[in-house]
Parts: C-alpha cells; sequence; structure tokens
C-alpha cells in the first residue's frame, strides 16, 4: 500500500535538500536565514507524520513557525544565484519546444484524476494500492513525480540536479509568501474555534435591523468580502460570517433557502480573494514567478471585476434565495 506520509516525507526531504543548497550558496547574503527558514519547512513534513500519530509532541512544529515567521518578517530570507540556465537559454528553448512544454503540467492532473477514479480500486495482496481517503492527495503527488520524469524526457535532462536548482530557484524567487494559504487556512480554524463567529454573531445581532432583509444580505456578503481579504481565503471566512449571520439571520429568521443562501455567500468571499495580497497564490505568487515590476498588477487589474461580482452577487442573493 502506498500512504500518504511517503508522500509527505518525500515533500520534506525536497525542502531539506534545498535547504541544504542555500546554505552553501555564497551569492546569497542572507544563506543561513534563508537555509533555516526551508529548512524548518522540511523537518516539520517530517516530524509531524508522529504528531499525527500522537508520538511526539507537537510543541516544537509552533516553536518552528515563530521561528519562521521571524525569519521571514524581520529579512533574515534572500534569494541566491542557483545554477540554472540564463533566460535567453529558456526563451530559446521555448521557441523550440513550442506546446510541448505544456505536457508536464498537464500530466499531473491527468494522473491524479486516474488515481481517484480508476487507481482507488485496485488492490494488490488484498490491500488497495492506495492508501485509502487519500487518494486524491496521493494522485497529485504520483502526478508530480510522473510529470518531473515526462519532462525530463521532453527536455532530455538527464541531472535530477538540474530540476531541484530550478526548484529551489522558484522557493528563493516567491518566498515566504508560497506558505501564506496555509497558514491563513490555519488562522480560519483558529478563529472558528475561539468563536469569533459568535461575537461577531452577537454584535451583528445588536446592530442589525430585525426586518430589514436587504441590509442582511449586504452585511452577509459584504462581510464574506471583508474578512475574506483579511485572511485570504474565503474558505477561511466562510465559517466566521455563516456562523454570525448566514445561517441565524438569512435562513433562520428571513427563512432562506440555505444553498443557495451560503453558495453566493461562498462566490462573494471569492471576490475578496480577487483583491487581497493576503491571497498569495493567486495574486503575489504569480506576480513574483512572471518577475512582474508591478507585484500588485494582478490585484489592480482584478479590482473591477471584483467589485461588479460582489454587486451581481448581493442582487442575486436578495431577489432569488429568499
Amino acid at each position: 500500500m502506498i500512504k500518504a506520509e511517503w508522500f509527505y516525507w518525500l515533500v520534506g526531504l525536497s525542502f531539506l535538500v534545498m535547504a541544504a543548497q542555500m546554505v552553501t550558496d555564497r551569492s546569497n547574503p542572507k544563506r543561513l536565514g534563508t537555509g533555516a527558514f526551508w529548512g524548518l519547512i522540511g523537518a516539520g513534513f517530517i516530524y509531524s507524520s508522529w504528531v499525527v500519530t500522537k508520538q511526539a509532541p507537537a510543541e516544537p512544529l509552533g516553536g518552528a513557525v515563530l521561528v519562521m515567521a521571524c525569519l521571514a518578517g524581520f529579512g533574515f530570507t534572500g534569494r541566491g544565484a542557483p545554477r540554472t540556465t540564463s533566460a535567453e537559454q529558456r526563451a530559446a528553448g521555448a521557441a523550440k519546444l513550442g506546446n510541448r512544454l505544456f505536457i508536464p503540467a498537464l500530466t499531473i492532473p491527468v494522473v491524479a484524476m486516474a488515481c481517484a477514479i480508476g487507481v482507488k480500486y485496485l488492490s494488490f495482496g488484498g490491500e488497495p494500492v492506495l492508501e485509502e481517503g487519500s487518494e486524491t492527495i496521493l494522485g497529485l503527488g504520483i502526478g508530480a513525480i510522473v510529470a518531473l520524469v515526462v519532462g525530463m524526457i521532453i527536455l532530455r535532462e538527464k541531472r535530477i540536479s538540474v530540476p531541484v536548482q530550478s526548484g529551489r530557484s522558484m522557493l528563493e524567487a516567491v518566498g515566504w509568501a508560497m506558505l501564506l494559504p496555509q497558514m491563513l487556512a490555519t488562522l480560519g480554524a483558529i478563529f472558528q474555534v475561539s468563536g469569533v463567529g459568535d461575537e461577531v454573531g452577537k454584535l451583528t445581532a445588536a446592530l442589525l435591523p430585525k426586518d430589514s432583509l436587504y441590509i442582511a444580505v449586504v452585511v452577509y456578503c459584504v462581510g464574506m468580502f471583508a474578512f475574506t481579504m483579511i485572511m485570504g481565503n474565503a474558505f477561511a471566512a466562510f465559517p466566521v460570517m455563516t456562523a454570525a449571520v448566514g445561517w441565524p439571520v438569512l435562513v433562520g429568521h428571513f427563512d432562506g433557502n440555505a444553498p443557495a443562501v451560503l453558495a453566493l455567500g461562498m462566490l462573494a468571499g471569492f471576490c475578496g480573494t480577487l483583491v487581497t495580497p493576503m491571497a498569495a497564490n493567486y495574486n503575489i505568487v504569480p506576480a513574483a514567478l512572471l518577475e512582474l515590476k508591478d507585484q500588485y498588477g494582478p490585484i489592480k487589474a482584478q479590482l473591477p471585476t471584483a467589485g461588479a461580482l460582489l454587486g451581481c452577487n448581493i442582487v442575486i442573493m436578495a431577489l432569488f434565495a429568499f
């Protein structure tokens, strides 16, 4: 049986290898801090296996997160000069290969879908090939490995060090922002457990007029929009605003159609995703990878669309969800 933990260990090992490269790269004036940052992430992927099974305490992981926050927040991470191809060489290679460059990227979803739909039903020696409940994440991992092999074949590259160096270059280019979605998802869970939704609900109930449906709709949608901007993730904002306004007020008090209200509320939150730097994987990471001059360029371009869609969601909810 292929277990999900093996995939996490492989990811952690990859981070550790790249961290070792960063530490030895003297072209990076902040090589020690950079190596420590990514090394802690790699060690966390491996150590967390024992935390999940209650064989090790979770406190070291929390300490590692605090150290990482200090390393990134106080500017102890930087960017070196990995031994990889130049921009001119990459442009020439892209022109030569054309659309074949997309084959490795498309390989990942194809393999992931095959694992989630087909391989999950296969068994060997009386046991499933893939760990039950982890078929999707394992499909993603297997797809990434297959895509790596396919890419090396297409590019006729025989040295595994080349993609490792390229991966390290991407890590250093994007920096700490690559981890922001995971951190924000954790923040959303903390908010939910600590009862932020309940407190927001009490405040909303005290301020909202009792019989004003349209104001309640606006508060819910705009609240989803605003909380998503703060948290960077609509899934993190959803439990807070739904516990505060969506369920008790719109569904409970005004007898709204629950699927429609909650689906449109989530869509209103996605509008906030378009206009916040906290949604790093959507807005900051692409700008860094494409080396845009304005790191907030995607947000500025998406702002008019986000505003128009938010207005549409408010109108649709008010007219058709009750």
